[in-house]
């Protein structure tokens, strides 16, 4: 445990310091969405990584979290810090409830049900006019605010977001070290076995889902206050596949892994825009490579890559 409480302050380190290496611009405000979408992620990463449960739909609690906490503040007059957790709350509660009938379904049975549920929340932001503006959007979100300080720049948001980036890469890292994250990598390897030695694997997989949920409406209620608008389109069936993808490229069953794939995924198209017509043959093309070399993900994929080299080069200084 001493182990990762030092790997946990380095990456803190050179999360917060990272700054003062850009001093503000566009890749400031790129940055701030890597911590978005490593909490993102994360939060699959708990229920896809170690517990073993697919879900095709997490971008519709991210959405149901921006919403809720937009609808709160903009309609209602809600302050923004109350309206977050309240929004948590009501996703986590959702989740609980459908996940008892879903998360009986196994594979890809799993994968459509949720991919219906992504499909049926995105339907709901586009048709309630009155609410959420439909397809056109929420606009006038308020910022954060805390102790007089407006987070309104992108350098403001990016410590905003990063910490509570860290908050959760914390609690994560402390879940998986956890007896319940001992039985949630039991109930991945096999439910079976995990019934035998006295664990719920059925309430365990819907309270994981749940959590899963709850920090996905929290990253979604960050998301509404930072950009101040938003709209169906940044919710649906392809940002899932998104958020799928950073799990599986960083590395199942890894907090850092989670970073690694949504910094990747999140900057590539930004340094491939210059690429023109060619930059989704690049990406696709990258994404296929990893997944042919590095199938344990960027975050197992790298050090063995290291270990090979230094081997190689032993072996040739050795001859």
């Amino acid at each position: 445990m001493k182990r990762e409480l030092i790997k946990f302050i380095c990456f803190s380190l050179f999360v917060m310091l990272m700054p003062s290496f850009f001093k503000g611009g566009y890749l400031m405000n790129v940055l701030v969405f890597v911590g978005i979408n490593t909490m993102l992620a994360i939060a699959l990463n708990l229920l896809l990584g170690y517990a073993g449960q697919i879900s095709l739909g997490h971008a519709g609690f991210f959405g149901l979290g921006a919403y809720l906490s937009g609808i709160m503040t903009v309609t209602y007059g809600w302050n923004p810090w109350q309206a977050m957790p309240v929004a948590a709350i009501a996703v986590g509660c959702l989740a609980y409830l459908i996940g008892f009938p879903i998360l009986k379904l196994k594979g890809h049975y799993l994968a459509m049900a949720t991919l219906g549920i992504g499909i049926i929340i995105y339907i709901v932001f586009n048709e309630t006019y009155d609410l959420t503006g439909g397809p056109s959007g929420l606009s006038g979100i308020p910022n954060l605010e805390l102790g007089g300080i407006v987070f309104d720049t992108d350098v403001k948001n990016y410590y905003l977001i990063w910490t509570f980036t860290l908050a959760v890469v914390l609690f994560s890292i402390n879940l998986a070290n956890s007896r319940v994250g001992r039985a949630l990598r039991a109930v991945h390897d096999s439910e079976v076995a995990a019934r035998v030695v006295g664990v719920n694997a059925r309430l365990l997989k819907v309270q994981v889902f749940a959590l899963s949920a709850v920090l996905s409406s929290l990253a979604g209620s960050l998301y509404a206050h930072t950009m101040t608008f938003i709209s169906p389109a940044s919710f649906g069936f392809n940002f899932s596949v998104e958020l799928l993808t950073m799990v599986v490229i960083g590395g199942l069953g890894s907090v850092y892994g989670s970073f690694l794939g949504a910094a990747l995924l999140t900057l590539l198209p930004e340094f491939l825009r210059s690429a023109n017509d060619y930059d989704i043959i690049i990406y696709g093309g990258l994404l296929v490579i990893m997944v042919m070399f590095m199938p344990g993900g960027l975050v197992r994929g790298i050090p063995d890559l290291f270990k090979k080299v230094f081997k190689t080069k032993g072996g040739a200084d050795h001859a």
